[in-house]
């Protein structure tokens, strides 16, 4: 694999149409998959074309990063592996220190709290305007809350924090960020990703279970403990005593895997509660599926919610982080209260009882996500943004 460390891979942006030099933006991450953050960075940066050249560069993560970063030299985009990571963080912060002092950019986009640390320090060194983007906090385990206490103290010297909801806005605020540094920018889909389902998708769908479901209803996610798939598991039992006709998937992988499997056995719904493990061609099934369930404890604005409404899939979902800005209650999906097996159920039945609904929410979703949630308006956001930050730290372009 053609993998560039810390080397000097970055082309010259060159020029625009009308001869004018075009800006350069950096995003910095730490990717240990191609997941919804993934795809919002590759998707604003096709949308920014072509005034705005992208480069990215993530820290190694013992080369989980490279899907990743190979996805987007395929997409075009110059990429740089920084192969020193944790605990070499000082090691680190002079690899990064030096790609950007060799390859100039005129803003440096972070992704999580090592980015933000790191790529603020750099940033301050280096006269970089600086600008995170907050997705949400998860508390999953005591080493995730102690950088995440570090983050929200890191975010307060940021030159302007974008959230991804007007709830993560509000906890950001609550972190002692000034308001005037907080910008709310929407997450993104590409509803064409979803625009021709194939019917042998859904047979591969059925297949995942001994006794195919005239029902599916499916989640996704990282299998650890915000997520709530506990209580998704525990209204299923619910759900499928009232309609056994029903099957559950569950997408994703995780450190809860073995829990859950054990919880799905002791209630009896083994081969109608299927663990399908973390699947990259998701977007195959989607459509597929007939209603899709977030059973969430806290979230900033769930890609995988704007992936199912723009495939046409009504949602259950649970009433915390931006999920009620995606979700239209009544409209495109039911909203229920967090850590409630019995409401999660109830909405499901519900919907399960009414296909005209159902229908009815499936072009509603679509028609939602094609007007509100674009790359397009996202990308005139971002442009928005850094006119600001232009204007306001004098960067020459």
């Amino acid at each position: 694999m053609n993998v560039a460390h810390t080397t000097d891979v970055f082309n010259t942006p060159g020029r625009t149409a009308d001869g004018m030099s075009k800006r350069v933006l950096a995003h910095l991450t730490s990717s240990r998959f191609l997941g919804g953050p993934e795809r919002q960075m590759l998707g604003l940066a096709c949308a920014l074309r072509p005034d705005w050249h992208t480069h990215f560069i993530s820290f190694s993560e013992t080369g989980l990063c490279r899907p990743f970063l190979d996805k987007a030299r395929t997409a075009g985009f110059e990429t740089v592996e920084i192969k020193h990571d944790m605990p070499r963080l000082i090691a680190a912060f002079h690899d990064l220190s030096k790609q950007l002092t060799m390859h100039p950019v005129d803003v440096l986009l972070c992704h999580g709290y090592k980015a933000n640390i790191l790529g603020g320090l750099a940033g301050r060194r280096l006269g970089i305007p600086v600008i995170s983007v907050s997705r949400g906090w998860t508390a999953e385990s005591w080493r995730v809350r102690l950088y995440e206490i570090l983050d929200r103290r890191v975010l307060r010297r940021m030159d302007r924090v974008v959230c991804v909801s007007k709830a993560q806005a509000e906890k950001v605020r609550r972190a002692g960020v000034s308001a005037d540094n907080v910008s709310v920018i929407h997450n993104a889909v590409v509803p064409e990703r979803f625009a021709s389902p194939d019917v042998t998708d859904r047979q591969e769908l059925e297949a995942l279970f001994s006794d195919p479901p005239k029902i599916i209803i499916a989640a996704a996610g990282r299998l650890s403990p915000e997520k709530g798939f506990d209580v998704f598991i525990d209204a299923s039992k619910q759900v499928i005593d009232q309609s056994p006709h029903t099957g559950f998937v569950l997408f994703g992988d995780g450190a809860l895997r073995e829990t859950l499997a054990a919880r799905i056995n002791s209630l009896g719904l083994a081969g109608r509660f299927i663990l399908a493990g973390f699947r990259s061609d998701l977007d195959r099934f989607m459509p597929h599926i007939d209603l899709f369930v977030q059973s969430s404890h806290t979230e900033g604005l769930p890609n995988v919610l704007l992936e199912a409404a723009a495939a046409g899939v009504p949602v259950v979902a649970t009433d915390v982080g931006g999920t009620s800005e995606v979700v239209v209650d009544g409209k495109t999906g039911k909203i229920v209260p967090p850590n409630d097996a019995t409401a999660l159920a109830n909405a499901i039945q519900r919907l399960l009882e009414n296909t005209f609904l159902r229908n009815q929410m499936k072009t509603n979703s679509s028609e939602h996500v094609s007007e509100q949630f674009t790359f397009a308006r996202h990308a005139e956001e971002y442009r928005l943004l850094f006119a600001a930050l232009k204007l306001r730290n004098k960067i020459s372009g």
